[in-house]
């Protein structure tokens, strides 16, 4: 399970934290983005500002507090403002999934790498030993930082998206144990 005691954790750009109230506009409006709804795979269609606050006060605070949700704010470190989102789910004593996007106002900044690094930091040092992730073969920018972060294509397969359409995915993983989760502690 996720220790939430170790929560927020920061690197040199980016910080993790739970989402927050506070968070809810831009998250509400990151997810209107073209690349967000093609690849993103929401569990919900739509998002607004209230939905959002009724995420964190319904399923963010209580999952992380269980241990087997994690949905975080990916923030800027100077003004702590929403930059992305990362979602650590299908959480197990050994195992957790990984997801993520970025708001297009923050695209290109190597925050998503960092994020994924402060992320499997944050997943070994709750005691997992594995991390993993998915996403379509047409989302190359998603293939490419996961490559980046250190995951390894293991299989492509038709499965159940977080939103519940069949689509064919490509599924990382990545070692926690191993050398390159070390660098982020």
């Amino acid at each position: 399970m996720l220790d939430s005691s170790l929560l927020p954790l920061e690197g040199t750009g980016i910080r993790l934290r739970l989402l927050a109230g506070r968070d809810a506009q831009a998250f509400a409006e990151g997810t209107k983005d073209v690349a967000v709804r093609q690849y993103g795979h929401l569990p919900e269609p739509t998002y607004t500002p209230e939905s959002v606050r009724a995420m964190v006060r319904d399923e963010a605070v209580p999952g992380l507090a269980r241990g087997d949700l994690a949905v975080l704010t990916i923030a800027d470190v100077p003004t702590d403002n929403f930059c992305g989102s990362l979602v650590l789910f299908d959480v197990t004593d050994d195992h957790a999934e990984v997801g993520f996007w970025l708001h297009p106002a923050h695209r290109g900044t190597g925050r998503t790498t960092e994020a994924l690094d402060l992320a499997a930091s944050f997943v070994r040092r709750s005691g997992l030993s594995q991390l993993t992730a998915r996403t379509v073969p047409a989302n190359t920018a998603s293939r490419h930082i996961l490559t980046r972060a250190g995951f390894t294509l293991v299989e492509r397969s038709a499965d159940r998206a977080p939103s519940g359409d069949t689509t064919t995915l490509l599924h990382y993983r990545y070692d926690i144990t191993g050398d390159a989760a070390a660098r982020s502690t």
